[in-house]
């Protein structure tokens, strides 16, 4: 973190506020706590979520949970876990409903390591949260409320952000200062309000939706049903959450939370699931939502709950601000740094409003047939004359519901062909390489040298802040050999990358150390085209990369994406295995840039050209060096 400014009183001093701890809050809060960073984190309720709110956390999320060590404890709950969905319609002739098709949750043509949604009520996901911000000494502040701020940078340059909090029950009041403030309050956000950002809604009408927890008796064969205006979801301890659509209009004022009732919710749902019957034995929980379609002035996202995307989407724009802001705050990178964010997430948030409208058009239109779900949901490479617009469309859905179809622009961070500083070292997609800046980095299973474990290539390095420089090094041969020992040699030269952001304390690090022993800001790993057991650390590692012993793999595990394939993951990412080549991935676990592994002192400039975009100092000439 940068210097503080002499004689801090440091009660009241923060490097953030956090207003609001719901997801986004609290994994914004998780991250920075991590990573060393004072917090102000307050909530104006006096407890976690008890019942209700959002419960789906959908594959990718599920990932991001995992590289920060919490998977454990959210499946420690034993959620719910949905692999397929079921849809009923009215029959052609006759009453009631029938079932008309299903499809996988999450289609085998993603490539996703749990192909489910995890289903958990949120209170149980904030405790997770919760529980990991102790470890890190953060309590939550409970009840207390935001009653202004102002920014200031002439008053403090350090901490220009005054905030003034106060207790809900107005018995005690609070003023901090801090750098940054951060409203994860939801759609009814003072701050946003203060700052005078409104919501443009994409969709003029709103739907509204009764949702109830509960234990149920019912006949009705299926516990996960989709139809026009039911949806069934599994939870945990037996009960269900139902979604029913209630009502719609396109007045402004409406406002149905003041006359919906709990008693009109449940008779809904009975008449929609006639000829089956279903009873209530308990309520746990019960919300009435008008919903519509609408983004910020700034980049803000509220959307249709029932497609299980606010509390997923919340993790990713946190963790995207996050990792950035601690990147500019630890000195690495340039302030600009953190423009990239609103453009990022924005895009996302209106491709996604755009996707949604257009699926729930085609829908509305249509039932889909049942030859087209099982095409949509087997078929991984239809070409495109054999895939009408449903079967597009609904791979679509899998991938932006999954988490998988969330994509960013180029920019700073990610490289297209057409970067000014684009070198010609750099491998673009789809002619050399499968990887795509801005997209996801591929799953791949890898076989880990040192212990011949088999492991998750991807999940290898945890969120820590760093960026991950995974050395497809090939075949170990006088192919890559020679290119892998320049590649170690300048990284360890001049001002490259690596010798730029040296730990300051690199004398006294522990030998055990192997995620960053040389930078905080990187992790490298090495990745061979060969089976483990022809692999020597020894003699085929150079000692720059042999230093993350624990992050050499052998490629050598079977893939049914690639089944011919002798090196799956390198088939996977699109790389030669007899010339392999270099990906960078950001601390989100993004492709920035991939470029190729060649003798001199190439790739290294490549990478300290990417770096030097961004980052605070110059890269390239004479500095300290790495020996």
């Amino acid at each position: 973190m940068e210097s503080q400014p002499p004689g801090r009183p440091s009660p009241a001093y923060y490097d953030i506020v956090i207003v609001g701890a719901g997801p986004a809050g609290l994994m914004l809060s998780t991250c920075l706590a991590r990573w060393g960073y004072k917090i102000k984190h307050i909530d104006n309720r006096s407890e976690p979520t008890p019942t209700g709110r959002a419960d789906g956390i959908q594959p990718r999320s599920l990932d991001l949970l995992r590289n920060m060590g919490l998977k454990s404890a959210i499946m420690a709950h034993k959620p719910a876990r949905v692999f397929e969905v079921a849809f009923w319609d009215p029959p052609k002739e006759g009453k009631g409903i029938v079932r008309t098709g299903t499809w996988a949750s999450c289609p085998s043509f993603i490539d996703a390591r749990y192909p489910f949604t995890t289903l958990l009520h949120q209170g149980l996901i904030e405790r997770v949260f919760i529980a990991d911000l102790e470890k890190q000494g953060v309590e939550v502040q409970r009840p207390w409320s935001i009653k202004g701020f102002k920014s200031d940078d002439k008053v403090n340059p350090y901490y220009p952000v005054q905030v003034d909090l106060e207790h809900v029950d107005g018995g005690a009041r609070e003023t901090v200062r801090a750098k940054y403030l951060f409203s994860g309050e939801g759609a009814r956000s003072f701050v946003r309000d203060k700052l005078g950002i409104g919501i443009t809604h994409k969709d003029p009408i709103s739907h509204v939706w009764g949702v109830m927890d509960g234990v149920v008796e019912t006949d009705f064969p299926d516990i996960k049903v989709e139809h026009g205006s039911i949806m069934v979801i599994p939870r945990e301890n037996n009960m269900v959450r139902l979604y029913i659509q209630i009502a719609s209009s396109t007045d402004p004022d409406w406002n149905p939370r003041k006359t919906a009732t709990e008693q009109e919710v449940q008779a809904s749902a009975k008449k929609i699931l006639k000829p089956y019957s279903i009873e209530w034995e308990r309520v746990e929980w019960y919300s009435v939502y008008p919903i519509g379609q609408g983004i910020a002035g700034k980049y803000t996202l509220d959307h249709r709950p029932k497609a299980g995307q606010g509390m997923n989407t919340a993790f990713l724009d946190a963790q995207n601000l996050a990792w950035k802001i601690h990147a500019v705050e630890a000195g690495f990178a340039d302030r600009a740094l953190l423009m990239t964010y609103e453009p990022e997430r924005r895009a996302v948030a209106e491709n996604l409003l755009d996707f949604d409208n257009r699926y729930a058009k085609l829908f509305s239109q249509r039932p889909p047939a049942a030859n087209e779900v099982q095409a949509a949901s087997n078929n991984t490479n239809g070409s495109a004359t054999e895939e009408n617009e449903f079967i597009k469309t609904f791979k679509e859905s899998c991938e932006f519901t999954s988490g998988y179809g969330v994509a960013y622009g180029p920019n700073s961070l990610n490289w297209s062909p057409l970067h000014p500083a684009h070198s010609p070292l750099v491998l673009t997609y789809p002619e050399d390489t499968r990887l795509r800046p801005g997209h996801l980095m591929i799953n791949a299973d890898v076989t880990r040298v040192v212990d011949a474990n088999v492991v998750h290539l991807e999940q290898q390095i945890p969120l820590n802040g760093s960026f991950r420089i995974y050395v497809f090094a090939g075949r170990p041969s006088s192919t890559t050999q020679k290119a892998l020992l320049d590649l170690a040699s300048h990284a360890c030269k001049g001002r490259s990358f690596l010798t730029s952001y040296l730990r300051p304390d690199l004398g006294d690090v522990s030998h055990h150390e192997n995620l960053n022993p040389h930078s905080l800001f990187f992790t490298l790993c090495t990745v061979f085209a060969a089976p483990h057991a022809r692999i020597e650390i020894a003699r085929d590692v150079p000692a720059l990369l042999a230093r993350y012993r624990g992050l050499v793999f052998a490629d050598d595990r079977f893939d049914h994406r690639v089944p011919d394939a002798t090196a799956a993951a390198h088939a996977k990412m699109g790389l030669d295995p007899e010339r392999g080549g270099v990906v960078v991935v950001r601390p989100d676990g993004y492709v920035g840039i991939v470029v190729r592994l060649v003798e001199g002192s190439g790739t290294v400039d490549a990478l300290n050209q990417y770096f030097g975009s961004f980052c605070k100092k110059k890269l390239g000439g004479v500095s300290r060096a790495l020996l």
